[in-house]
């Protein structure tokens, strides 16, 4: 069918009009088109500025502009997820935390030395040959079965040692002989400087069952030190083969701890406490436990409306080597926190009316990605040993637990027992004492990974205790109280020692509750705000223009590249077409230029302007635009042939 003349020059003039814009041929032009037409005032100015040097300058201020708002921007993007902190003070009637307390002394030592007397004398032994302590014949009561002969073995091959000048010789202070030793040594002591006698450091050494020749030296400088984690260690291997319900009627009953009570005013006793088994600390008793669905609160300050106790602690049947100071310890935490006592226990001194005041705190932090903290712990891949809430010291402690039961194939005592496992003993596992020093040493030094697993619980609570100490009973009171006390006690004939006795007070300061609060620095809408005042003030630029960007950087500027490499593909494959057929090369697609490309589509006519901007045939030099011939209305046109549309219409 027949082209309408009006198309013919259409389609002849997007032949050889040059292609600008979007569907330019060549990434040059795509970008000179961008720089023409875009609202960013500094690439307009790179283009149409004449001369070098102004356009240098231009170049280097819009390419400065560009800098610097990268850098605002990602400063506040980093911004975007830092935290405000707020304190809010509220004053209303505060719920009375959890108050653990125990006895310093584990078990009374009456009750103990049927378990304890094989080791007492060890114990003893050693003192006289390095010290030459020597308390006469004592009388060591001995228990019925094999149960000290089993212990008197291992006491033998893991005996206390005198190291002569940091040499490898040691002397056995059990036996007085000299014997070579063979291992790397670890000093336990803060501070290895011994500033006597180096004779004085003594220790232990232990080594691995299955390994004779791996073995570990541990010296201490201070034989006091040296002597208790000696029997500490042995101490722990007795009482792990202990059943929990003996061990329990071996400490200490709340009638023996508890000798009188007031909460708020009111007299308590010990059917408001909760008995509570530390694996270290014995029998512990917890005021205000909530377990039976009621927590109790107080809506006045003051010592006079907290909890006061008062303590009996019964020095005389303290174990000697087990503890060296005299009183007792509490923690003061919430219902659902486990009371790591040995931790952050506070010591009560006898003889002695101690006043703990309290401020409480509750603290707020945001998760990720404010902070690397976690909400309940459901995403700390480790077991939650202590039935309690979540907190860093349950997760190292069940972590370390968890690493102890996989590498040593039992639990250490002092902490909870995983599912399946039981507690370390000389009889089921000879070799968990060397194991156990080694993996601590590798918890210490956070090879185990434990650190790097737990995390801060996002949300805790905090009570900041203020301690003061005053002499407790008064002079001119002690003979009256302790009378009374000991009636109260029961012995109605022998008065009580004041050294026995320790006076506690436990109350809230003030009814101030701080709470304190991560809160999001920047919202989106700040940050999106923030972002357009840079890209205005540098580039004055807006977001159509950052969409601009967007597409003739990356989608024009791709569908150019890609529309390269396929046109050289094809090139190349039609070359190849042509060589097996023996056609001469034509022109291919790389060579036509415009809109004879098959991708440009423009359907817009032509107008007059741009028909000027023709390009002259390479083969003719006539004018661009010659004038019409008004008498006949033919044109003489510039094209190499005329139209036959345009030849019928000048005869008429």
């Amino acid at each position: 069918s027949a082209m309408a003349p009006g198309k013919k020059i259409t389609a002849r003039i997007k032949k050889t009009l040059p292609v600008r814009g979007p569907q330019a041929p060549t990434l040059s032009e795509l970008m000179r088109w961008y720089c023409l037409n875009t609202n960013t005032h500094g690439c307009r100015r790179i283009v149409v500025s004449r001369g070098r040097l102004r356009r240098f300058i231009w170049i280097l201020l819009t390419l400065s502009a560009v800098g610097l708002i990268l850098w605002q921007c990602a400063e506040l993007l980093m911004n975007y997820y830092s935290a405000s902190v707020s304190v809010t003070v509220q004053f209303q009637k505060l719920p009375f935390p959890a108050v653990t307390i125990c006895n310093i002394n584990p078990y009374k030592y009456s009750s103990m030395k049927d378990y304890l007397s094989e080791l007492d004398k060890e114990t003893k032994k050693a003192l006289e040959t390095f010290y030459g302590f020597s308390e006469g014949k004592s009388k060591v009561r001995r228990s019925a079965g094999d149960w000290n002969g089993t212990e008197s073995q291992f006491f033998k091959q893991i005996p206390l040692l005198k190291f002569e000048d940091f040499s490898k010789t040691a002397t056995d202070l059990r036996s007085g002989r000299k014997r070579k030793i063979e291992g790397s040594v670890f000093h336990k002591d803060s501070s290895i400087v011994n500033s006597g006698d180096s004779n004085d450091i003594i220790g232990f050494q232990l080594c691995d069952a299955n390994n004779s020749s791996e073995c570990a030296l541990y010296t201490f400088s201070s034989g006091v030190n040296a002597i208790q984690e000696w029997y500490k260690l042995h101490y722990m291997n007795i009482m792990a083969q202990i059943p929990l319900e003996i061990k329990e009627e071996l400490s200490y009953s709340a009638d023996d701890l508890l000798l009188t009570c007031f909460f708020d005013g009111l007299s308590c006793d010990k059917r408001h406490f909760t008995r509570f088994h530390h694996p270290l600390h014995g029998n512990c008793y917890t005021f205000n436990s909530g377990e039976n669905g009621t927590i109790l609160s107080t809506s006045t300050g003051g010592s006079e409306y907290g909890l006061q106790v008062v303590l009996y602690i019964d020095e005389a049947d303290y174990n000697p080597f087990l503890v060296t100071s005299t009183g007792a310890k509490i923690i003061v935490h919430d219902q659902n926190e486990y009371p790591f006592i040995e931790d952050i226990g506070t010591e009560i001194e006898t003889a002695a009316a101690t006043s703990i005041g309290m401020h409480f705190t509750r603290s707020r932090k945001l998760s990720k990605p404010y902070s690397d903290c976690t909400e309940t712990g459901a995403d700390i891949p480790v077991e939650n040993l202590y039935n309690k809430s979540y907190s860093l010291q349950i997760c190292l402690h069940s972590c370390f637990q968890k690493a102890m039961v996989e590498s040593c194939g039992c639990a250490q005592y002092t902490q909870p027992l995983p599912g399946g496992a039981e507690y370390c003993n000389y009889k089921k596992n000879p070799n968990w004492m060397y194991c156990y020093y080694r993996l601590h040493e590798k918890f210490v030094k956070e090879q185990l990974g434990c650190q790097q697993i737990c995390k801060d619980a996002c949300s805790f609570k905090e009570w900041a205790l203020t301690t003061s100490i005053a002499q407790w009973p008064s002079i001119v009171s002690e003979d009256w109280m302790l009378r009374v006390l000991s009636w109260d006690k029961g012995q109605k004939i022998n008065k009580l020692n004041k050294t026995d006795l320790a006076n506690l007070m436990v109350f809230y300061k003030d009814l101030n509750e701080r709470f304190i609060s991560e809160n999001p620095t920047n919202t989106l809408v700040i940050l999106l705000s923030n972002f357009g005042g840079q890209l205005g003030l540098w580039m004055s630029c807006s977001v159509v223009c950052v969409i601009e960007i967007v597409e003739v950087f990356f989608i024009d500027s791709l569908s150019i590249v890609m529309r390269h490499q396929w046109q050289k593909a094809k090139k190349w494959w039609n070359d190849r077409k042509r060589e097996g057929s023996g056609r001469p090369p034509q022109v291919s697609d790389v060579e036509r230029q415009g809109h004879d490309n098959p991708v440009c589509i423009d359907e817009d006519l032509p107008t007059f302007n741009t028909a000027l901007r023709l390009p002259l045939p390479q083969e003719s030099h006539l004018p661009r635009t010659p004038p019409p011939n008004y008498s006949t209305l033919r044109l003489e046109t510039a094209f190499t042939e005329q139209l036959p549309d345009t030849l019928e219409v000048g005869q008429h």
